[in-house]
């Protein structure tokens, strides 16, 4: 089965003149069929003159230019526009006049400079086409010669409308490009965010614990070892996540993988903080980004607890349904050591932002003696 897609890729990677150079030579041929002498404009309705050689030369200034309408329009329109004039001159009528309108249009679509110029040119060239012919004995009245002005401004218009409709596609596509590579920059900052400060955060509580663990080498030892392993862990995080950057990677953004809640609840008590963590229910098979979000919203609550509430009693509530999965994290404590749970607020805005693309609710508050953090998302949403 021929595969159409393959010649259209093909075609297009020819030049541009040699993809405009058929329809010039289609024109040109049809020009010197006989059946089709006598059957173009009659602009000035002169007696028609017979086909000679000079004929040849009207015809190759006509057409051969329609090459080039694209990489010059400018040239184009000059030359078919030379043609025209002594085509109508010298009364041959012939198809190749088809071929002006083409020219116009095309000039309107892709010539970028002094435009306002050329159709000032173009339309002083025409006035003095018109009174050309009425010297020779032209019997086209002024009726006539105003209604082919006005067919030439609307082919010139109809490149210009082609013109400012590409513009505004490309500024469209343009837009939509940078909007592409910023949202793209804020999901990886927010994933690079979620990863390293949970994981450093660890690590910082963990070597400070170990600095009043001199004394008991065995505590000490499997402190160190719970900082090794957590720096471990970060750098995989970080290494899946700088291979996003490649473009040749085709894996998600989601580490690490969804439903590791019981690990992440682990990870958090080896550096140093009471958690009880209860589940109930199910992920449903259809959960897709709202388990994830959810691991999102425990793991920075967890964090945030290490830096604002290290050492106090942390409660995580996950509540698995049909249409959602809640999450409560609650902790007791001062709320923070700088009166914030959020610190900057970048995590939590993050996680708001997260919650709210599904259509869920997110809410951070701090309450007497802790904080808390709520969160509703709605499950089934593809992955």
């Amino acid at each position: 089965m021929i595969d159409l897609r393959w010649f259209q890729d093909l075609w297009r990677r020819f030049d541009v003149t040699v993809r405009d150079l058929p329809l010039a030579l289609l024109l040109a041929v049809a020009s010197f069929l006989p059946a089709l002498h006598d059957h173009g404009t009659q602009l000035g309705d002169l007696p028609a003159r017979p086909f000679d050689a000079p004929a040849v030369v009207v015809i190759a200034l006509e057409c051969l230019p329609l090459a080039v309408r694209r990489r010059w329009p400018a040239l184009c329109l000059v030359l078919v526009s030379l043609g025209f004039a002594l085509d109508q001159l010298r009364a041959y009528h012939m198809v190749a006049g088809a071929a002006l309108p083409i020219a116009l249009i095309s000039a309107g679509a892709y010539l970028e400079r002094h435009r306002r110029v050329t159709a000032v040119l173009l339309s002083a060239a025409y006035l003095s086409l018109a009174l050309a012919l009425d010297r020779l004995g032209s019997t086209e009245g002024s009726e006539g010669y105003v209604t082919f002005y006005l067919a030439v401004v609307l082919a010139w218009g109809i490149g210009a409308w082609l013109r400012s409709t590409r513009a505004a596609e490309a500024e469209r596509r343009r837009h939509l490009a940078e909007a592409t590579r910023a949202a793209e920059r804020t999901r990886i900052a927010r994933e690079l965010h979620d990863v390293v400060t949970h994981h450093v955060t660890a690590m910082v509580v963990q070597a400070e614990a170990a600095r009043y663990l001199t004394a008991v080498p065995d505590r000490l030892d499997a402190t160190l070892s719970a900082v090794t392993d957590t720096g471990r862990r970060a750098i995989s995080d970080l290494r899946n996540l700088l291979n996003l950057l490649n473009p040749d990677h085709d894996s998600d953004v989601r580490t690490p993988p969804v439903g590791e809640l019981s690990t992440l609840v682990e990870q958090t008590r080896q550096a140093g903080q009471p958690v009880e963590f209860t589940e109930e229910g199910k992920p449903v098979e259809s959960a897709g980004s709202a388990e994830f979000v959810a691991y999102r919203v425990v793991q920075e609550s967890l964090t945030n607890a290490l830096k604002y509430a290290h050492g106090n009693r942390t409660v995580v509530r996950v509540r698995y349904g049909e249409k959602e999965i809640t999450v409560e994290v609650d902790t007791d404590g001062s709320g923070s050591r700088n009166g914030s749970p959020g610190g900057s607020g970048r995590g939590l805005a993050g996680l708001r932002e997260r919650v709210d693309a599904l259509g869920g609710e997110f809410n951070a508050d701090r309450r007497a003696g802790g904080f808390v953090v709520w969160a509703r998302i709605p499950a089934g949403s593809p992955s």
